[in-house]
């Protein structure tokens, strides 16, 4: 800890590249501060909107081994994408291809299977279907890889609870289920609606579930760290004690939740064979882990949130959708997720370190990539990066920075900063 806060006071305050407004400077500096001493290590991306025009858009650090950081790198963002699917979703309803409210099945007469008849889009949109559980649907993670076999995965699944009796987040199921209505909804391909009702409407620089082949030179990739002498000596081989329980296991246990619920939501078996960074899986649809977004793309789209779904003389979700999809389902603590998240329909509460935007919503993902809008104050956000990092809720340079953008918006609009 010492060492991290000796780090960030004497860091580099402009290690980075791109443009500020003067009115956000110390957000540019704190970007700064957090990414410098491990510039070596990855590299990230902050872009942030205020009433409707990009106030910062800076990046650090490295892309790949042999690679800077670009102004058009792409990012593997893990969960973030899912309030990207949701968007996409939210924006079919006021289309009139989807009914929040209708059952699945309506669409996808195959997901009826096993009890799951009348689970509806609201649902799983706010982790209410029982559809969480993967470790037990599926035999081994490198079957994530085939689209058309998880579609049908998912519609064999059988609900850990009835729909709407309790809450647990869904961390891979969420994105076939969302993503395989949609296409059955709309009878066109996940990748085409994406193209047709965000990409193009918004102008977006890369937004992607399931990279194309001519996209993956622009994503950046984790950093191998170079192997100590200790580690490349072949060592003796010594009897593998019991696995101890992790720190989040154990506060799981105090804080009585079930770890157990936990890695069924979270972890497929046979991960050691499957890695999200890799050509396969990019280019990949896992809806609900493997999205690649500029930070450009995912700040754009929370910027026509923030402005309740219009952009640039665009309707593209109708006020009456945007009041429902904006409206918390839950302030309870879900069987899945460590903390209370405030669902709403696809996204949750700004994580900040005490700064509130009750009215401002996005997601997270599992390395601490993050995106959310608040419209009360007019404000998107999106942090991307590529160090190899995992966190269920994002970690400290996340909350950080969305703290800091808060702070900066609330100087314009208040005259003043404040820490809540």
């Amino acid at each position: 800890m010492r060492t991290l806060i000796k780090e960030i006071l004497f860091a580099d305050t402009h290690n980075y590249h791109g443009n500020v407004d003067d009115r956000f400077a110390d957000l540019a500096t704190q970007f700064s501060r957090l990414q410098d001493a491990r510039s070596h290590q990855g590299g990230a991306a902050l872009v942030v909107y205020f009433k409707g025009q990009k106030v910062v858009d800076i990046f650090t650090g490295k892309k790949s081994q042999n690679e800077a950081w670009q102004a058009d790198t792409l990012s593997m963002c893990y969960s973030t994408g899912k309030g990207i699917l949701a968007t996409l979703t939210h924006i079919l309803v006021s289309e009139g291809i989807l009914d929040y409210d209708l059952p699945i099945a309506h669409y996808w007469p195959e997901f009826a299977q096993n009890g799951k008849q009348a689970i509806t889009v609201r649902d799983v949109l706010s982790h209410q279907s029982g559809l969480f559980d993967i470790r037990n649907t599926i035999e081994t993670a490198t079957e994530m890889l085939d689209w058309s076999h998880m579609l049908d995965v998912m519609a064999a699944a059988t609900p850990r609870f009835s729909a709407g009796q309790s809450f647990a987040y869904q961390p891979l199921t969420y994105g076939w289920i969302i993503g395989g209505v949609l296409e059955k909804a709309a009878k066109q391909p996940l990748s085409w609606l994406m193209q047709r009702y965000l990409v193009q409407p918004l102008e977006l620089d890369g937004a992607y579930f399931g990279t194309p082949t001519s996209e993956l030179g622009r994503v950046a990739r984790l950093l191998e760290k170079p192997k100590s002498q200790s580690q490349a000596k072949p060592q003796a081989q010594k009897p593998q004690a019991a696995r101890k329980a992790s720190l989040s296991e154990r506060l799981l246990e105090l804080s009585g939740q079930s770890p157990q619920d936990f890695q069924d939501a979270m972890i497929p078996k046979g991960m050691r064979n499957f890695s999200f960074y890799s050509d396969a899986g990019l280019q990949a649809v896992i809806p609900a882990a493997n999205g690649v977004f500029t930070a450009n793309s995912l700040a754009k789209v929370y910027a026509m949130l923030a402005n309740q779904g219009q952009w640039q003389g665009q309707q593209l979700i109708r006020p009456e959708v945007f009041k429902q999809l904006s409206t918390v389902q839950s302030k309870t603590r879900d069987r899945v997720m460590p903390i209370p998240m405030h669902w709403r329909l696809g996204y949750h509460r700004i994580l900040t370190m005490g700064k509130r935007a009750p009215h401002g919503f996005g997601h997270v993902g599992f390395n601490g990539s993050g995106a959310w809008c608040d419209p009360e104050r007019e404000l998107s956000f999106a942090y991307t990066h590529n160090f190899n990092i995992t966190s269920a809720t994002g970690d400290y340079r996340l909350w950080g920075l969305s703290q800091e953008t808060l702070r900066c918006a609330d100087e314009i609009l208040k005259g003043r900063k404040g820490w809540f």
